[in-house]
């Protein structure tokens, strides 16, 4: 029994010890590959907080925007039980067939896109001095979402998708079409707070 409870920690303490660096076809041992994590990136910092508590997802873009935007559907409220029950609008585009969403999620911060955990590709730029990640899922090509950064724990989530066109729009364009959205609330936010 000894003999076995010996090997058991041999063999895990063999699996501890570091290899030896491979070496390339010139003899000489390449640099330690090197990873990026969440907390390693540059996360711009926030102007202010936003809160979005006593926020109306509906009445966060003004009848002028929507117009500007091509939403001319009336926005529909709803809950979002993927965000931990945020509040949140849909507009319908007759005009393009696309649809934006407004969520407004109060349980967790937009970096939280950031984590590996969230398996997306993204990247971080920024709307009024605001962080926003642009959130594309792989194998999901009729949707983007632009996450922006906007009080500890809090971040507004627009989304921008298909809303099933007779021809496939290319997420490059919904991706902007999020953009738009995002930059419109934004402005309609601070403005208002």
């Amino acid at each position: 029994m000894r003999i076995a409870a010996l090997l058991v920690v041999a063999v895990a303490l063999a699996g501890c010890t570091p290899a030896k660096p491979e070496q390339n076809a010139a003899g000489t041992t390449p640099p330690p590959s090197t990873t990026t994590s969440s907390a390693q990136m540059d996360f711009p910092q926030r102007p202010r907080d936003v809160p979005l508590d006593a926020v109306d997802p509906c009445a966060v873009l003004t009848s002028e925007q929507r117009t500007s935007l091509s939403l001319d559907n009336p926005p529909s409220p709803y809950v979002e039980t993927s965000f931990g029950g945020a509040k949140a609008c849909t507009i319908r585009s007759t005009t393009s067939g696309n649809v934006a969403r407004i969520a407004l999620v109060l349980v967790s911060g937009a970096d939280v896109w950031l984590s590996e955990n969230a398996q997306v590709d993204y990247t971080v730029g920024s709307i009024e001095g605001f962080a926003a990640i642009t959130v594309r899922t792989p194998d999901i090509d009729d949707v983007c979402n632009v996450e922006i950064d906007i009080a500890d724990g809090q971040f507004l989530d627009v989304m921008f998708r298909d809303g099933g066109n007779s021809t496939a729009v290319q997420q490059d364009h919904l991706c902007l079409g999020a953009q738009r959205v995002a930059e419109a609330a934004m402005a309609s936010l601070l403005q208002k707070r």
